[in-house]
């Protein structure tokens, strides 16, 4: 781990994709789940850019503004699991975005898989990377990957305001609705007990 590591050293992809995605996020998101959503993308860039794991940044950017799109209320699907409501979001996003479909398959893939247990980062590293930052920044997962002075300065500038309430309450919810989902599955082992004691939140 770069122990080093500073909030500038991050490559943060500056494209019209980019843009886009996070004007959007910007317009449907909570101030809480829009700075999630970008400290999820910079936890993964983070990690990958400190381990030499080679990845798409545009795409990562892209797949991370809509990782959680599925749990605002305009997205929110009563059919679908959240994570595949944001993969269709993030696909019609990306063809808008003139995307070949290859690559909006590929946003779609990600944003589904931020919720496996588990992505092989040599199959998919994008999504292996969105799996961990958000584990990291929801639950507490493995916060030792991050040194603590970049995790210091990632949240002053982008503050976790009511994220553990709101992403609970969320959770819940979608258990609730649909319990055969990750997301039930979620709440079943405990998720919200993690939530609650983030060290993040401490």
């Amino acid at each position: 781990m770069l122990v080093g590591m500073r909030l500038a050293d991050i490559t943060v992809p500056d494209t019209a994709a980019c843009r886009a995605a996070l004007e959007t996020a910007e317009a449907y998101c909570s101030p809480s789940l829009l700075n999630h959503s970008v400290r999820a993308y910079l936890w993964a860039a983070a990690y990958a850019q400190a381990r030499d794991i080679a990845f798409d940044a545009e795409l990562l950017y892209v797949s991370s503004m809509f990782h959680d799109i599925g749990l605002v209320a305009e997205f929110d699907s009563h059919t679908v699991p959240f994570e595949e409501a944001g993969g269709h979001v993030a696909w019609v996003f990306a063809a808008g975005a003139g995307w070949p479909v290859e690559r909006r398959r590929r946003a779609s893939e990600v944003v589904v898989r931020h919720m496996w247990a588990e992505v092989d980062v040599a199959a998919d590293p994008e999504g292996h990377l969105l799996e961990l930052s958000t584990g990291l920044d929801i639950s507490g997962r493995r916060p030792e990957d991050w040194p603590a002075g970049l995790r210091a300065e990632v949240l002053e500038r982008h503050p976790r305001l009511e994220i553990g309430k709101e992403f609970a309450a969320c959770i819940k919810a979608q258990g609730e609705r649909k319990p055969e989902s990750l997301a039930g599955e979620f709440v079943r082992n405990g998720v919200v007990g993690r939530i609650q004691a983030n060290p993040l939140d401490r």
